[in-house]
């Protein structure tokens, strides 16, 4: 099972809202996801991101792969290198 983190779209049409969650790979974006780590909000200036690190740590340990925006967003906030 290959275990990604990713954003999951939220919010109305032209207000995007998403949430950080922990899926597997095959399912949709908006689909089933494992767990649900955080939250961004890139409407808000600055934008706004919150996201539990500990969680966040425990799945990268365990192998889950961010995919590129959420790794930028991680890195931006300090939570990876």
């Amino acid at each position: 099972m290959a275990v990604k983190i990713r954003l999951r779209r939220m919010g109305a049409k032209k207000t995007p809202f998403y949430r950080v969650v922990v899926a597997d790979s095959r399912y949709p974006r908006d689909g089933r996801f494992i767990e649900e780590i955080g939250t961004y909000n890139p409407l808000v200036e600055p934008s706004e991101f919150k996201i539990d690190a500990e969680k966040a740590k425990k799945w990268i340990a365990n192998g889950a792969q961010p995919t590129d925006t959420v790794k930028a967003l991680l890195k931006k906030n300090g939570i990876i290198e």
